[in-house]
């Protein structure tokens, strides 16, 4: 790593431990990628050659760890940067993979893994019910198993709160308590991710809608001569993106369904640009007719937030010169790259990738329209 960059490595079951000093000077890559959607996961690369202690060492703690009776091997990664000890990823192993050397080069050993997502989608779980309890309270009850991996709910209720009375249904888990969370979150147009928190071996277990508000990451600054901190950034607009669902309440009495046009009015995420997405498509949600109406508004609000971001951007920075870790879900600022294009975005994904000497992310961005809703973009 470089001098200005401290990377701490700890292994073990539920409670990680520091790792040897032989396995810091073995490694030899990080890869770590975060995104909005989806787990995040890690990549680890170590030099080792045949006689090498490590070879039987992985496949020892994996083997030792592979069974329902046994936690799965927690990772956690640590990065200290300026002084400040920072969480990278805090994740279960899942892979390993060995390459053996040749013509007296060193081989390599590479371990992947997922976020803690993981260990909530190991045993099914279906038929548990939840009767007269919110999609929230379920969630917090899930997520409350899992509280030996330092994992702390946070569920926020929906906009449209629907509790069956039990007389009339109670709802039954179906499949892991990750595919049942992501269903719920799918249903009221959540998303749910872990992540870890400010202290180490804590994680945040979100179930809420995605919050594009907030104060913005220190900007990133291109063709701005010694304001710089940025290696390249690309832009893309797709003005056929926008979509208007239309659901359908149908009338207990009549039978008859009236469609509802469902805008994505949500309050956490304003517009970023003045000249927003353009409606190109009508979306007919005739499922919907079946549902409450609480569902089929919530169901059409999950479709239009899909298709609202028509500008992203990608690039890739130097995180000593940018000076501090950009951090994927939530605000940053862009300056010098137009009118169009400057002002603030969401960071949909951030792939961080630390060696002997260098630091480096590449990072995905968007927005929901063109040019920039503030006159200035804060540094």
């Amino acid at each position: 790593m470089s001098n200005a960059v401290h990377l701490s490595l700890l292994i073990g079951p539920i409670i990680p431990l520091p790792v040897p000093a032989m396995l810091i000077d073995a490694l030899e890559e990080v890869t770590v990628t975060s995104a909005s959607e989806g787990a995040s996961g890690f990549q680890l690369r170590f030099k080792v050659n045949s006689k090498s202690e490590l070879n039987t060492l992985f496949l020892i703690a994996v083997g030792n760890n592979a069974s329902l009776g046994t936690p799965p091997l927690r990772v956690v990664l640590i990065v200290t940067l300026g002084g400040r000890a920072q969480p990278l990823f805090d994740g279960v192993l899942t892979n390993v993979e060995v390459q053996a050397g040749q013509n007296r080069q060193p081989g390599s050993i590479t371990i992947t893994g997922e976020d803690l997502t993981k260990v909530m989608d190991l045993i099914d779980f279906s038929g548990l019910p939840y009767p007269a309890m919110p999609v929230e309270a379920r969630v917090a009850l899930i997520c409350a198993k899992y509280a030996a991996f330092g994992i702390i709910p946070l569920p926020i209720p929906s906009f449209f709160p629907d509790v069956p009375i039990p007389i009339e249904r109670i709802p039954a888990q179906q499949g892991t308590d990750l595919a049942y969370i992501r269903q719920l979150a799918e249903e009221v147009g959540h998303v749910f991710y872990i992540e870890p928190g400010e202290v180490p071996l804590t994680n945040i277990a979100y179930f809420g809608p995605e919050i594009k508000v907030g104060i913005p990451q220190p900007a990133l600054n291109i063709d701005m001569d010694a304001h710089t901190n940025v290696e390249s950034l690309n832009f893309s607009f797709d003005p056929t993106k926008g979509v208007l669902p239309i659901v359908f309440i149908q009338n207990q009495m009549t039978r008859v369904p009236i469609p509802i046009p469902i805008p994505n009015l949500n309050p956490l995420q304003p517009p970023l640009g003045v000249l927003s997405t353009p409606l190109a498509n009508l979306k007919m949600m005739k499922e919907t007719a079946k549902m409450s109406p609480m569902q089929a508004i919530c169901a059409g609000l999950a479709e239009a937030k899909k298709s609202q971001d028509a500008v992203s951007a990608s690039g890739s920075l130097d995180v000593l010169r940018y000076g501090r870790i950009l951090r994927p879900r939530k605000l940053v600022g862009v300056r010098g790259a137009g009118v169009a294009y400057d002002g603030l975005y969401y960071v949909s994904s951030v792939t961080s990738t630390l060696g002997r000497g260098k630091f480096t992310q590449s990072f995905n961005l968007s927005r929901n329209g063109l040019i920039s809703i503030t006159p200035t973009v804060p540094a």
